[in-house]
């Protein structure tokens, strides 16, 4: 996927910008937070996820979210969404 297909989706970036904030989410909460439909939201999370940005880890029945902290990928955007988000 190219990088301005998965930056280009605005559910992708508050995603993002939510894991960031709050550190790790299982698929209902993020659903819940952002007020978001449940399939779009496991969608996109399957697709941050096969780009590498993101992990998944199971526990039973739940499966949890995260910044993949192996991937130069995430970094980069938590380094973007961090300098977006400093106060001027």
């Amino acid at each position: 996927m190219q990088f301005e297909d998965v930056f280009s989706s605005k559910l992708r970036m508050k995603i993002l910008k939510l894991l960031y904030q709050l550190g790790q989410l299982n698929v209902s909460d993020i659903t819940r937070r952002l007020d978001a439909n449940f399939t779009a939201v496991s969608e996109n999370l399957k697709i941050l996820e096969a780009e590498g940005i993101l992990k998944e880890l199971s526990y039973g029945r739940v499966r949890m979210y995260r910044f993949n902290e192996a991937s130069a990928k995430a970094k980069a955007v938590q380094g973007i969404i961090d300098a977006w988000e400093q106060k001027k």
